[in-house]
């Protein structure tokens, strides 16, 4: 392979991928290569996949064959990511003008073929990369909990915390690079030092009374990705006790059915739920709950779908997404008997997303009259020429919830209080103050 001097990266997938490629990028700011915005003008092409649901499998296959239509005799095509982890030999086979596979974690091994010296690559460089007034941090990788859907543990594996020291850095230089709030991510963010010896009383609320402590005051520090059996007494009073670790939890729950969270091998215990719920409604009068839930998961009845509905009205989250259950290959799941047919899955789903806009629109009501600080992530004009602003409360999370549009000036990237007048089922609506 002739040395690249250009190189444009792809990333697919979820903000882990994205953290993934920004280390993979301070990786080449070892080296001399150059990134270019247009895959045709790049001597080499990098592209990160996503391999998480059967969906996202195909739109990485699909944009990998894409490119390889379109390159250049003298391009160099190289996957790497989630997808080549389960199907890299297939890859291989099906498209022949890709030239490199390489799986998860291999990003070294990838910056070394564009002979990229990572050798002298000894810290984090000075120039962290933030686009906007969110970064994410990722804090952990890979999973140990045995759901039965989940494809992860395949890909990934078992869980590696991220040394406290090594995350403190990162944090105080994507702050220095201009972040004001930090979005803790992980395949499960609440499991953080369990493989250090750590239980769920010293893991993630010390590394939050850490991080908080480093970043100053001024930088919202919000978690996604808490498994439900990790919600603590000390991890809700620590989010309590600590200014800037906003009011937002996001607890991917599942499924809302004993009996199906049982086929799922993941926590069943419904009443739990109920209790660390109304621990954390008492303790944070004004905390944001996001989950997301399976429809149509094996062996799922429509009276347990119902069970469902009757959880989640009864919790009413702020934000709940609801996935067609997607059988993967490698999970335990795809074995199961009475697999639910997809149109009763898409059904179930709408019946779902149909009540959740009722309680959204209901729980994003309680915030109109409310002022609040806000990230500005945009500004423009309305249809009338006046000028607007959009950003994130901290009952937004980037990316996955809905957005605040603000009448008044602003510049991007700074934070502004909004008084907030009018709600829709996913945004608010205010004015600059």
């Amino acid at each position: 392979m002739a040395q690249p001097k250009t190189y444009h990266l792809i990333t697919l997938g979820c903000p882990k991928n994205d953290v993934d490629s920004e280390h993979f990028e301070r990786l080449l700011a070892g080296g001399e290569l150059l990134p270019v915005l247009n895959a045709a003008d790049a001597d080499a092409i990098v592209v990160n996949t996503c391999g998480f649901i059967e969906q996202s499998q195909a739109q990485s296959m699909e944009a990998v064959q894409l490119l390889a239509a379109g390159k250049r005799p003298d391009q160099t095509l190289i996957v790497a990511g989630c997808m080549t982890q389960l199907y890299g030999a297939q890859l291989s086979s099906e498209v022949p003008a890709v030239d490199h596979v390489f799986g998860v974690g291999q990003w070294r091994d990838v910056a070394k073929l564009l002979q990229v010296d990572v050798d002298a690559v000894h810290d984090i460089p000075e120039h962290a990369k933030v686009t906007g007034p969110s970064a994410y941090l990722k804090i952990s990788d890979g999973c140990d909990a045995p759901c039965t859907f989940c494809v992860i543990p395949k890909i990934k594996g078992g869980l590696r915390s991220a040394p406290a020291g090594l995350l403190v850095k990162e944090a105080q230089r994507l702050v220095e690079a201009g972040a004001k709030e930090l979005v803790l991510v992980g395949q499960d963010t609440t499991a953080w030092g369990e493989d250090m010896g750590l239980g769920v009383a010293r893991g993630l609320p010390g590394l939050l009374q850490i991080l908080s402590e480093a970043v100053g005051a001024e930088t919202w520090l919000r978690l996604m990705y808490a498994y439900p059996s990790r919600v603590s007494d000390q991890l809700i009073e620590t989010m309590a006790a600590i200014p800037n670790v906003v009011h937002y939890l996001d607890v991917p729950l599942q499924h809302g059915s004993e009996a199906t969270l049982r086929r799922m091998k993941r926590p069943h215990n419904i009443e739990r739920v109920h209790e660390f719920v109304g621990k954390l409604r008492a303790t944070m009068p004004d905390i944001v709950l996001r989950t997301s839930f399976i429809a149509g998961f094996p062996g799922e009845t429509e009276p347990e779908f119902e069970e469902l509905l009757a959880f989640a009205k009864t919790i009413g989250f702020d934000h709940a997404g609801c996935f067609t259950y997607s059988r993967q290959q490698w999970t335990e799941a795809v074995d199961l008997e009475d697999q639910v047919p997809d149109e009763v899955k898409h059904e179930r789903r709408e019946r779902f997303m149909v009540q959740q806009q009722r309680i959204a629109t209901k729980k994003a009501r309680r915030f109109v009259g409310k002022t609040l600080p806000m990230l500005v992530e945009g500004s423009g004009e309305d249809e009338d020429g006046n000028p607007v602003v959009a950003g994130r409360t901290y009952r937004e999370a980037p990316e996955v919830d809905g957005m605040v549009l603000a009448r008044g000036r602003a510049e991007a990237g700074r934070r502004v209080r909004v008084r907030i007048e009018e709600s829709s089922e996913y945004d608010l609506f205010g004015r600059v103050v």
